[in-house]
């Protein structure tokens, strides 16, 4: 009887990876990006844990570039009068939490922020004289009548949970005015309150009863829920392949993607598509042979570089790469890109954020304590991967920060490790006015959650493709209280 039971358990988990297979995960993103492409031709923000092979599609004109941005402190000017935010969902709800509540919130919070920021402009305007009003009065956007402070929430959140979000906005909004988030920009970006509306496959518009968006009274920002939400199974059949339909296909793309990337995903698609299910799996490992770099191979291997820069020297193997930098020439505050990496300094600190295909300087330096590779992973695979590393990190900072040395910190993207390490390094061996002090500061308090997303919010108004993962968010956490650096 037992073997029959585990029998019925390895055919069911056979039956789970049959449907989760490649081929029908490829499919069904695909499948998602032909409903959420002609929404509104909004500005694409780009969430921490949004499924970049979906939203990859849904900003991209033939010909053109993708375009996207992430979700920083200081959204996007609104040019185009808003912004749209596309997830998708594996539990067969309509829209996820972070559409249904999160969102929704943090407009709420903004609004309030932008109120709160402008009253006090206001105020301070009308105590000084007259002509220095004058002179000042148009520095900042006035509040629109009836700047909309109220939360708007989704029809299917229960009243009683919206009394108790509404009872923390306050709280929330003196958090984000003393997080050091730039409100002013904020304020004089934006002409008309945030306000959040659904859309999913299940949601009916008449275009004809739609007014154009300029002639609404908020900034929209459209929450557009791209899988659909039936509960059971969809079996697809084209004249070649059959398919099943898999629900936010798109998440955790680190556990399926198996190296293929955005670009390159939607590059191939349709051969993608067009190998079919028997064949789906070589031809991707095909793809990302052929479209692979020597940068972007192994990237599931360690992934943190930091390297001084200053200690740098050219050589052929690095001037052959598509980046092409004089980093000895950089001035601190200057941004570079290239088609596959970035480098963003973090204002006057002699540290800069950047991406994989960086850490090829560390074959060009002949000295050896100009770079060092840790082997940190994600918090996915080991959840204290980063925190067993920091001390290291943070030892070689030290080392080459004091002697005023540049210092280089990347990871495979440029977004989750390497800020996260650099927020280490900033709260550890900087004061709060960005000096370095080699420690003494952060030897002598204690780090609290508000002073560490003080030091992370500076780091995204320089690195505003920033996306820490709450897991190595928690280990950086953990290693500054664990004890004074030494």
């Amino acid at each position: 009887m037992e073997d029959d039971r585990m029998s019925i358990y390895r055919a069911s988990r056979a039956i789970k990876r049959r449907d989760s297979s490649h081929y029908n995960a490829l499919r069904s993103i695909h499948e998602d990006s032909i409903f959420a492409a002609p929404q509104p031709p909004l500005r694409l923000l780009v969430l921490a844990e949004v499924p970049l092979h979906l939203l990859l599609q849904v900003h991209r004109r033939p010909h053109e570039q993708p375009v996207l941005q992430y979700l920083s402190p200081q959204p996007p000017r609104g040019q185009r009068g808003g912004c749209m935010i596309v997830d998708s969902t594996r539990k067969g709800k309509r829209f996820p939490d972070s559409m249904s509540k999160t969102i929704p919130i943090w407009t709420c919070v903004v609004n309030r922020a932008i109120m709160n920021y402008r009253n006090e402009l206001r105020k301070a305007t009308m105590e000084r004289e007259s002509s220095m009003s004058d002179q000042n009065g148009d520095r900042t956007l006035p509040v629109s009548p009836g700047w909309d402070c109220s939360l708007h929430l989704p029809i299917w959140v229960p009243d009683t949970e919206r009394a108790a979000i509404e009872d923390l906005l306050d709280e929330w909004t003196k958090q984000l005015e003393a997080s050091g988030a730039d409100v002013a920009s904020l304020a004089s970006s934006l002409r008309r309150p945030l306000r959040p509306l659904w859309i999913s496959q299940k949601t009916v518009i008449w275009l004809n009863e739609v007014p154009e968006i300029t002639s609404w009274d908020f900034t929209p920002i459209m929450l557009v829920s791209a899988s659909s939400s039936s509960g059971i199974v969809q079996r697809k059949t084209t004249s070649e392949f059959s398919w099943n339909y898999i629900l936010g296909a798109g998440d955790d793309e680190e556990s399926w993607a198996r190296g293929l990337s955005p670009n390159v995903f939607w590059n191939h698609i349709y051969d993608l598509i067009n190998s079919g299910p028997d064949f789906c799996n070589q031809k991707v490992a095909d793809i990302v042979e052929k479209d692979s770099t020597p940068c972007t191979k192994g990237q599931n291997a360690p992934q943190l570089s930091a390297t001084s820069l200053r200690s740098s020297r050219h050589c052929s193997s690095f001037e052959e790469m598509p980046l092409r930098l004089d980093l000895e020439n950089l001035e601190s505050s200057e941004k570079v890109f290239g088609d596959d990496c970035a480098i963003s300094w973090l204002g006057s600190t002699n540290m800069a954020v950047g991406a994989n295909m960086l850490g090829t300087v560390s074959a060009c330096t002949e000295d050896a304590e100009a770079y060092v590779h840790l082997p940190i992973v994600d918090s996915k695979f080991d959840r204290l991967s980063l925190l067993r590393n920091l001390p290291s990190a943070l030892n070689f900072a030290k080392l080459n920060l004091q002697k005023g040395k540049r210092l280089l910190v990347c990871c495979n993207n440029g977004e989750d490790i390497s800020v996260c390490v650099c927020l280490a390094i900033l709260t550890s061996l900087f004061n709060d006015a960005g000096l370095f002090d080699n420690g003494k500061s952060f030897c002598e308090t204690r780090i609290t959650k508000l002073e560490m997303r003080q030091k992370l919010v500076f780091i995204c108004k320089y690195a505003v493709n920033a996306r820490p993962s709450r897991g190595n968010l928690k280990q950086v956490y953990k290693f500054l209280n664990g004890g004074s650096f030494g």
